[in-house]
Parts: C-alpha cells; sequence; structure tokens
C-alpha cells in the first residue's frame, strides 16, 4: 500500500475546517476561530492552527486506536493557538 499523498490529506483536513466553520458545527470551532482572528492570527493562520487539532484527532483514532472524544477535541479548540500534545 502506498503513502496518501499530504496535500490530498491536508486538503481534506482543510475541508473538515471548513465545514465546521459553515455549519457551526461544533460551535466552538467558530468561536476558536473568531478568537484567535480577534487575538492577531490572520485567516490562514486561525484555520492552519484548528486543522492541527482536526489532525491530532484523526491520529488519536486511526493511529491509536483512540474513540473520537468531542470534549477533548473542543478542549484542544480551547488551547489554541498552544498545539495539542504541548
Amino acid at each position: 500500500m502506498s503513502e496518501p499523498d499530504p496535500a490530498i490529506l491536508r486538503a481534506a483536513i482543510l475541508e473538515v475546517v471548513e465545514n465546521q466553520l459553515r455549519d457551526n458545527t461544533p460551535p466552538e470551532s467558530k468561536q476558536t476561530f473568531e478568537r484567535l482572528v480577534a487575538e492577531g492570527h490572520t485567516i490562514e493562520e486561525a484555520k492552519r492552527l484548528i486543522e492541527v487539532v482536526v489532525a491530532h484527532e484523526i491520529f488519536n483514532v486511526l493511529q491509536r486506536g483512540e474513540v473520537y472524544n468531542p470534549v477533548c477535541y473542543i478542549a484542544a479548540l480551547k488551547r489554541l493557538p498552544k498545539l495539542p500534545d504541548e
């Protein structure tokens, strides 16, 4: 099995972030995005930070066999710009 294309993975994760922001689901994603922009991050930086949290959660589910935990996801969003595992 070949390695996944990083550009395709990043595009998929960005799509998750865009969907969360558009649909306001969970609301904490949009709240975090707005907070990060208000703190001086560019729109792109704010989305990238949220992408890191999404990728971290996907990794935990796929590689560690953990069940998706929305409470942990929301807690990680609220800690941004501090990254998960920092």
